[in-house]
């Protein structure tokens, strides 16, 4: 009836335990339960016997077919316990979508080697209010992100994953590179969250399951799934400072399998002078997002997702009407064009009922016009992406095989020399193993042949360690990514006073992370080791000349991460602490990086009873930081920003006040924005280090209809 693997021992100190394994409504026979160096199988009842010592016992169950269950149980010497366990069937279909497209094998966030991190649905919508046009908000109060603004005259800004250069991050959508190869700029500016169900980020080098473009990680935006009940949502926000959002959102079914939604927003700014000098902090701009979903589940392992996007803006910034340059009689104005389109469709189906394979294609056009005074630079960026992969189960592993395809063409109409054309055919597999109840382990490899780099090896190892109760996983990797113009200091101040003195090489990195977990009573603790580096990075100089080059040192990036966060009834709070230790080297030295602060931190508490409202408090501090070209100072002053929501529901309407950088932090109260004259690559402002726009109320609608 049972058999005993670890040899249970008769002790007067020892207590029996009897555990049942049911699912549903019926005994589990064959499941492995295992508590410290003592194993069972269960009998045709279900039912399994351990012999164990008094205290607190971590029990894991595991049976093929099954999602795995850890559990606790407080054993009392001398007296017998019992515990009845249900397991859960791991479904064949269930939004394989989205879980496939962020870990590639299907299984749950809690049992990949390789960690990924979640913002749920409840967590966005609380940024959503602060701001609703745009995930620049969400993404920078994620422990270890920070979104580096990059061009202080129209509001460009990139996200730096622990410390990485922000063309490291790769930007998917639903698994899908929509926005194109390199989400710099603009990108994240023109992508609001409203649609969002979920936000998964890998960190670290993640180019043996992405490619190209992920040295840094990968953030996916999982769209909303249209659930059973036609959902019909409408968003009015305005601020002090002159922003206006109105967003709507429509999904549901639409018979035969076949669901839809649809996400129309139109934004606006008026260009705002803050500090009074004549030059607009706060770019305007005015931009229309559209962006339609279609969902079919055939049933049968069968599923299909298709999308389309479309965005315009208008973006302009530089000196105010009437006012001129330092030290001149002429006014600058630098203003951005945006045009881009974009469709991507993702299927699956079973093959011999145990395989399932999935095709993925996106395309993606987007065009600029882009003014910095009198010089213009219009340029054209298409890219494409198609992907054919296979996945299965046997024993042990959970595998998947797969060939890639990506195209990246860049064609600047008014500075010809810089144009490049790339095409990069891959072939990927990854391998997860359970190699015991307690430890997982996840292989994976990718080749990629670049058109015009050669070929890439991009290796990549994670690891799942479970014991009483603690988490840990390991992860090493290596990747790379194909030298272009596009950077963040480029895109901010154009190509045309570029120079590249010699050929580029693309940039090659490899990454580390160490994380410890671990969950007691309401509160869950992570710590987080991690080291990069990237050999022959490219930099770009800026004093006295303006050159694109690679440089010969390798810059390197040490830190660690901690993460609390507390929840109890209708109260959860989340506390973040990073440093980060970002060093280049120049003229024979090593230096920090630029921009890039070693220590920052921040507190989040939100009071949220069900179906009344909710109110929040947000606390960042953000450290020093070493600064570039700028005449004023070398490091940036150290900076507190505090933030208040309040929701209100009425209802089916919802009324929200948010009160953003209460401490009016402003960089202008430091130094000036303006520099007293034109920088080597003609820009005329100072990079940002602190906020611009100081203090900021907006205020809104949420309706349901």
């Amino acid at each position: 009836m049972l058999v005993v693997c670890g040899g249970a021992v008769t002790s007067a100190r020892q207590s029996a335990v009897r555990i049942e394994v049911r699912a549903e409504d019926r005994p589990v026979e064959g499941a492995r339960v295992t508590a410290g160096e003592a194993t069972a199988t269960t009998d045709a009842a279900g039912r399994a016997e351990l012999m164990l010592p008094a205290g607190e016992i971590a029990i894991a169950i595991t049976k093929d077919g099954f999602v795995d269950v850890s559990t606790t149980l407080t054993v009392v010497a001398g007296e017998d316990a019992s515990l009845v366990v249900t397991l859960a069937e791991v479904p064949t279909v269930e939004d394989e979508v989205i879980v496939v497209a962020t870990t590639r094998t299907g299984r749950r966030l809690e049992d990949q080697p390789t960690r990924v991190e979640v913002l749920g649905r409840e967590e966005i919508e609380e940024k959503m209010l602060m701001t609703p046009g745009d995930i620049v908000m969400m993404l920078n109060e994620m422990g270890g992100l920070r979104v580096q603004a990059t061009s202080p005259s129209i509001g460009a800004a990139s996200v730096r994953v622990q410390g990485m250069q922000g063309r490291y991050t790769r930007f998917l959508s639903d698994g899908l590179p929509l926005f194109g190869q390199q989400v710099g700029g603009l990108g994240l500016l023109q992508i609001p969250p409203m649609d969002l169900g979920q936000v998964e980020v890998i960190k670290g080098t993640a180019s043996a399951l992405y490619g190209a473009g992920a040295m840094g990680g990968v953030v996916n935006l999982l769209s909303r799934r249209p659930e059973a009940e036609p959902v019909r949502e409408a968003l009015v926000n305005g601020s002090t400072l002159g922003a206006t959002d109105a967003v709507l959102f429509l999904s549901g079914p639409l018979g035969g399998g076949w669901s839809a939604s649809l996400l129309g927003g139109g934004h606006s700014q008026t260009r705002q002078d803050v500090d009074g000098d004549g030059w607009a902090d706060v770019a305007g701009y005015m931009r229309g997002v559209v962006r339609p979903r279609l969902f079919w589940d055939g049933g049968d392992g069968r599923s299909m997702f298709v999308t389309a996007g479309l965005t315009h803006e208008d973006r302009e910034g530089g000196t105010m009407d009437g006012a001129t340059l330092p030290g001149t009689r002429e006014s600058y104005a630098e203003a951005l064009d945006t045009r881009r389109y974009d469709v991507g469709a993702t299927a699956q189906a079973l093959w011999k009922a145990q395989y399932v394979v999935t095709a993925r294609g996106a395309l993606a056009w987007q065009r600029h016009t882009h003014a910095f005074g009198a010089t213009r630079e219009r340029d054209a960026h298409d890219t494409a992406f198609a992907e054919l992969a296979v996945r299965g189960a046997s024993g042990r592993h959970t595998w998947v095989a797969g060939a890639a395809y990506e195209r990246d063409h860049y064609t600047p109409r008014d500075v010809p020399r810089f144009a490049y054309r790339y095409d990069v055919p891959g072939l990927f597999l990854q391998d997860d193993i359970d190699l015991a109840p307690w430890l997982s382990v996840s292989a994976s490899g990718r080749v990629d042949q670049h058109s015009e780099y050669g070929t890439f090896v991009s290796p990549r190892l994670a690891a799942l360690v479970r014991s009483a109760g603690w988490t840990s996983r390991l992860a090493v990797g290596q990747g790379f990514f194909a030298a272009t113009p596009l950077t963040e200091e480029t895109e901010a101040a154009g190509l045309t006073r570029l120079a590249v003195v010699r050929p580029l090489k693309a940039e090659r990195g490899r990454s580390a992370s160490l994380d410890l977990t671990r969950a007691m009573g309401p509160g869950t603790w992570t710590v987080t080791a991690f080291a990069s580096r990237v050999a022959d990075p490219i930099a770009v100089e800026r004093d006295g000349q303006y050159v694109l080059f690679n440089r010969d040192e390798a810059s390197t990036n040490v830190g660690m991460e901690l993460l609390a966060t507390v929840r109890g009834g209708p109260f959860a709070a989340t506390s973040t602490y990073t440093y980060v230790r970002s060093r280049e080297t120049a003229a024979g030295g090593s230096r920090d990086t630029e921009l890039t602060p070693r220590h920052s931190a921040g507190l989040v508490g939100m009071w949220e009873p069900e179906g009344v409202g909710r109110v929040g408090l947000e606390v960042y501090y953000t450290g020093r930081q070493r600064l570039e070209v700028n005449p004023y100072r070398e490091r940036s002053a150290p900076y507190v920003v505090v933030g208040l929501l309040a929701e209100r529901r009425f209802g089916k309407v919802r009324v929200f006040v948010n009160a953003e950088n209460l401490t009016n932090v402003r960089q202008t109260r430091y130094d000036a924005l303006l520099r007293p004259r034109a920088g080597a690559d003609g820009r005329w402002t100072v990079d940002a280090w602190a906020p611009l726009d100081g203090r900021v109320v907006n205020a809104g609608l949420r309706v349901a209809f």
